[in-house]
């Protein structure tokens, strides 16, 4: 049973995440931030990965605590849902193809977190959502689920495509990575004895 139900409330945001690692990529997110509601759906589609969100953030403020503090719980119940990480692939990659944008994703889940962000967006907004907050969202997930997390745009001129690709290569590397391999016969995929 590879679930996991995380909640985490703070001064700022109140976020509730359930996910299942086993699931066909069903969703219901709303986080009160529809270009952010359209990404994690994405995220969740192409992970298979079943997720549920429910976010009630400082909105009158900015979207920035509600999309960081999704990510870090996000984060937390990949690594509650994983366990001891023992049978699955590990490691993921997806080079994904979206209108004029390429992004490239390269994950390792080996609870040393690592980000590297080499996707530029070319205008400040999408909507009314600040771009940055993409780069913000994945340094939480990276940080609190313990992911080393590479993301790369080769080429490509559309905000809005540019973030929903990345969410995509992301998703794409995680189903990999959080694949169960039977030929490791839950076997730890790892030298050192743990992750």
């Amino acid at each position: 049973m590879r679930k996991a139900t995380i909640s985490r409330k703070t001064a700022e945001t109140e976020i509730n995440v359930e996910i299942d690692l086993d699931g066909t990529g069903q969703f219901d997110n709303k986080t009160g931030v529809g270009f952010f509601d359209h990404m994690l759906d994405q995220l969740a589609r192409h992970s298979l990965i079943d997720m549920t969100v429910r976010a009630k953030g400082d909105l009158h403020i900015d979207d920035h605590h509600t999309v960081e503090d999704t990510g870090i719980a996000l984060g937390q119940a990949l690594v509650q849902a994983l366990g001891d990480k023992r049978g699955i692939r590990r490691y993921g990659h997806f080079a994904l193809a979206m209108d004029d944008t390429q992004v490239q994703c390269a994950l390792d889940l080996s609870a040393r977190p690592f980000f590297v962000w080499n996707c530029d967006m070319p205008t400040d907004k999408i909507g009314t959502f600040d771009t940055e907050l993409v780069r913000e969202f994945f340094q939480a997930l990276s940080t609190h689920g313990g992911i080393t997390l590479h993301i790369d745009r080769v080429h490509g001129f559309n905000s809005h495509h540019i973030a929903e690709a990345a969410f995509k290569s992301v998703a794409r590397a995680l189903r990999m990575a959080i694949e169960t391999d039977p030929r490791m016969g839950g076997v730890l995929p790892s030298t050192k004895g743990a992750l």
